[in-house]
C-alpha cells in the first residue's frame, strides 16, 4: 500500500504563504453586537488552498484552521475537500504510511493491542452513519463583547457519512480491568512547545462505552484528507469537535481522571445549560463542554446579499442539537416582531443537521434583516443573549442581513 502523504515542502510553502498579508481583522475581527440597535458584521476572510482541500476560508496557519464557505452547506453532506480543519498543535502529521501505522490499546487492560487498518477493517463490525461535527468555537465572532480565539463565523462545523469501528467493540477486545475510570485519545500531532503539553483528551468510562463512539476509517465514503485526521479520527456524535481527535493513534484505558491543560483550563463552559456568566462574574464552576447546544444558521440568503423586490426567494438554513431532534424551526422577517414556522426536510439522521427552507417574496426596497430560532423534542430553544469567557456552544437566535432591490 502506498504511502498517504502530503510532501512536507509542499504543506510548508502553502502554510507560509497563506500566512502572509493576513489582515488583523480575519484573526481579531471587529466587534460583534446581539442587541437589537447595534449593526450585525461579518469579518472578511482570505480564501486559500491547503493540499488536498478546495477553496476554504483561512483563520489561522499554524497550526491550520481553515473554515468552510456557506454556500457548502446547500448540501446534505460536507464534500471532504470542502470540510473544515482545525489543528491545537502546529506539529501536526504530514505523511502516514497505512501499511505500518498501528492503533494501540493499552493501559488498564488485560489484553494490549497494536492494531493495523486492515485489522480495523477485517476483524470488527463496521458501522455507518452520519453526524455533525461543530468546533466549539464555531460562530465565535458574534459574542459580544468579543472574546478571544478564533473567529469563526459559521463555517466551523461540517456533515459527514463516518464509517469505521465502535470504541465499545476495541475496548471490550483489550479486555478492560477492575477500577477504569476514563479512556485517553491522543493523535499523531505534537506541541512544538515544551512549555505546551501535547493535545490528549478523555472521555469517562461510560460515555466511551455506550457504543456510540466510532474510530473512523472512512468519511463520505472515501479516506479522509489527512488534515481532517487521516488514517484514524474519533468520532463522538453530538459531542463537540474537541473530543474528536485527529489521526487518533493512541487509546489508553486509566485508573485515574487526566489532568493537562486541554481538560482543565481549554475547552471549559460556565456551570449552567445556557453556557453562560458575565464579564464582571465569571463563573467559579466550570465543566469541561459537552453536547451541542442548539442552535440555527441561514445558509440562503448568503450575508448582505442582495435580493430581488417582488420575487419569491427560497430561504434556507440549517439546525441542530445533540441528538434530541429538531422538532420546529421559526423565521422572522421583520427583524424579530413576528415568527413564522418553516419546513423541515426529513431527518436525515439522529446526530446529523436538519434542514429548513421557506419562501419569501419581499415588496418593499431597501435594507433586510432576518432571524432563525430552533426548538427541539426536549424543550430547548435558542436564547436571545449569551456570554462566556471562551465564546463556546453559541445559541443565539441568529441573524443574517442584506438589501432587498
Amino acid at each position: 500500500m502506498a504511502e498517504y502523504s502530503i510532501r512536507r515542502r509542499k504543506f510548508l510553502t502553502t502554510v507560509a504563504g497563506a500566512g502572509a498579508g493576513l489582515a488583523l481583522t480575519s484573526l481579531v475581527g471587529p466587534k460583534r453586537a446581539l442587541a437589537d440597535q447595534a449593526p450585525l458584521v461579518f469579518p472578511p476572510k482570505k480564501l486559500v488552498r491547503f493540499p488536498e482541500k478546495t477553496d476554504l476560508l483561512l483563520l489561522t496557519d499554524r497550526p491550520p484552521q481553515l473554515e468552510t464557505p456557506l454556500h457548502y452547506f446547500r448540501q446534505d453532506l460536507t464534500p471532504n475537500e470542502a470540510y473544515f480543519v482545525r489543528w491545537h498543535e502546529s506539529a501536526l502529521p504530514t505523511r502516514v504510511d497505512p501499511a505500518t501505522f498501528r492503533l494501540n490499546i493499552g493501559g488498564n487492560v488485560e489484553h494490549p493491542l497494536a492494531l493495523s487498518l486492515e485489522e480495523l477493517r477485517r476483524d470488527f463490525e463496521p458501522v455507518t452513519f452520519v453526524a455533525l461535527n461543530i468546533c466549539s468555537g464555531n460562530s465565535r465572532s458574534f459574542f459580544e463583547p468579543p472574546v478571544p480565539g478564533s473567529q469563526w463565523v459559521h463555517g466551523g462545523m461540517g456533515n459527514a457519512r463516518w464509517t469505521g469501528v465502535r470504541l465499545k467493540d476495541l475496548l471490550d477486545r483489550a479486555g478492560m480491568k477492575a477500577g477504569s475510570v476514563e479512556v485517553t485519545l491522543q493523535g499523531l500531532d505534537r506541541s512544538p512547545m515544551p512549555s505546551l503539553q501535547d493535545f490528549k483528551k478523555a472521555l469517562p468510562i461510560d460515555h466511551a462505552t455506550d457504543g456510540e463512539i466510532v474510530v473512523a476509517y472512512a468519511m463520505n465514503g472515501a479516506p479522509m484528507p489527512l488534515l481532517n485526521g487521516f488514517p484514524l479520527r474519533l468520532v463522538v456524535p453530538g459531542y463537540y469537535a474537541t473530543y474528536w481527535v485527529k489521526s487518533l493513534a493512541d487509546i489508553q484505558v486509566t485508573t485515574e481522571p487526566l489532568h493537562n491543560i486541554w481538560q482543565d483550563v481549554a475547552y471549559r463552559t460556565p456551570d449552567n445549560p445556557d453556557y453562560t456568566e458575565s464579564e464582571e462574574h465569571l463563573a467559579t464552576k466550570t465543566n469541561p463542554i459537552g453536547k451541542f447546544s442548539i442552535h440555527s444558521i441561514f445558509v440562503r440568503p448568503e450575508p448582505e446579499e442582495v435580493v430581488p423586490a417582488g420575487r419569491a426567494y427560497p430561504l434556507e438554513g440549517l439546525a441542530y442539537d445533540a441528538g434530541y431532534g429538531i422538532n420546529r424551526v421559526e423565521v422572522s422577517l421583520d427583524g424579530g416582531h413576528g415568527w413564522l414556522e418553516a419546513s423541515l426536510d426529513l431527518e436525515i439522521d439522529r446526530y446529523s443537521w436538519r434542514r429548513w427552507r421557506m419562501s419569501w417574496t419581499p415588496v418593499q426596497r431597501g435594507p433586510y434583516e432576518l432571524r432563525v430560532r430552533a426548538f427541539n423534542k426536549a424543550g430547548e430553544h435558542q436564547i436571545l443573549a449569551q456570554w462566556n469567557h471562551g465564546g463556546y456552544g453559541r445559541k443565539v437566535i441568529e441573524r443574517t442581513i442584506g438589501m432587498v432591490a
